[in-house]
């Protein structure tokens, strides 16, 4: 399911004593490139200066990728071209 509030998460770099706490957020949204038959849904983070997370919308708590936004954008157009036909 679509998450459009933000989702905080304790970062990996903050300390496991308590101390040196620190929370990142992304505002994570259906992709609009995703089916709309339930089976093929990612879920893109706006607002991450030159990088696009991208996840599962099955799977929220798992892992995420992150790409650089020219690579994201490169790949995208990729797509809308016919590059990729097993994914369009």
């Amino acid at each position: 399911m679509s998450n459009d509030r933000p989702t905080w998460r304790k970062s990996s770099y903050s300390g496991g004593s308590g101390g040196n706490c620190i929370e990142v957020c992304a505002v994570w949204r259906k992709s609009s490139y995703s089916g709309g038959s339930g089976g093929e849904c990612i879920e893109v983070a706006d607002g991450v200066r030159n990088l696009v997370p991208v996840r599962d919308s099955k799977d929220p708590h798992g892992p995420a990728l992150i790409f650089r936004a020219d690579a994201w954008s490169a790949f995208v157009a990729g797509i809308k071209a016919g590059d990729f036909p097993a994914l369009a």
